[in-house]
């Protein structure tokens, strides 16, 4: 049985034809990619590296990502696959694979690097696709990771609010989906936007806001904020794993010299296969 939620992946390549990172600035995505990848080691990489983006979605990371290697497969099991095709149409060295985490055709101990970012928390078995990812890496090779924490780095309050927004999740993705994306947008409006000006304008004094929800976004473009919106309240499937399970995951999938970023977004991890 395939580790995918057929729904979410649906969700998903609807998601990302709505916000193929085509209005997004080149700016925008380095900012947001040096924020995940801060912990990358890419020292370990060479012009010869080959090696995979595991839920590429539209492939904005892949955009960054490919110049520096030989050779990029971009991996997504939806019709997202076709987007990052598009948008990547440009670069010679990517091979685009629609599969899921637990198919896709590459032979094992066959990659120098691997990454997926915001994905693998959207499947059934998470842990399970983390050792598929696993299987794919050389020995030596590093694996990153972003995965929705569990607040478990943020006061109680936090929790509290994320309770109430799941239930809200709940009921708008079980909406006909032009309402459901009507809803997104509304809370990127409502929401979103709101906290991230206020977590802005209190920046300036030199004001600590890392205890504002959503004071992430104080940094990002209203399209981003957007984006999240839709990948937050419109998915059927999501998890939170606190700082402790995820590094129990990835050791129990055989990573090791485990390090997780000190920064948002959280919970961003890299591990070294043994």
């Amino acid at each position: 049985m395939d580790n995918i939620d057929q729904n979410t992946v649906s969700s998903f390549g609807n998601e990302w034809y709505d916000f193929d990172q085509s209005k997004m600035s080149y700016m925008e995505i380095k900012k947001i990619f040096d924020e995940y990848f801060s912990i990358f080691p890419f020292y370990l990489l060479t012009d010869k590296s080959e090696g995979f983006d595991m839920g590429c979605g539209s492939g904005r990371w892949a955009r960054l990502m490919a110049p520096k290697v030989k050779k990029l497969h971009c991996i997504d099991p939806s019709s997202a696959i076709e987007v990052a095709r598009r948008n990547l149409s440009d670069c010679n060295n990517i091979i685009f694979h629609k599969s899921s985490v637990d198919k896709v055709l590459l032979s094992k101990s066959s990659q120098d690097f691997g990454y997926s970012l915001g994905v693998l928390h959207h499947v059934p078995d998470t842990e399970k696709a983390i050792k598929s990812c696993v299987f794919l890496l050389k020995t030596g090779a590093p694996l990153l990771l972003y995965l929705y924490y569990n607040f478990d780095n943020r006061p109680f309050f936090y929790r509290t609010i994320w309770k109430f927004s799941d239930m809200l999740r709940y009921l708008i993705y079980h909406l006909p989906y032009k309402i459901r994306r009507i809803m997104t947008d509304i809370i990127a409006i409502a929401i979103y936007y709101p906290l991230a000006r206020l977590s802005y304008i209190l920046s300036l004094p030199d004001v600590n806001t890392s205890n504002i929800p959503l004071s992430y976004y104080k940094d990002h473009t209203f399209y981003t904020m957007r984006t999240d919106s839709r990948d937050r309240f419109g998915t059927p499937l999501e998890k939170r794993f606190t700082k402790a399970q995820i590094e129990i995951m990835m050791k129990n999938s055989g990573l090791g010299n485990i390090h997780f970023s000190d920064s948002a977004p959280y919970w961003c991890v890299v591990g070294i296969k043994k």
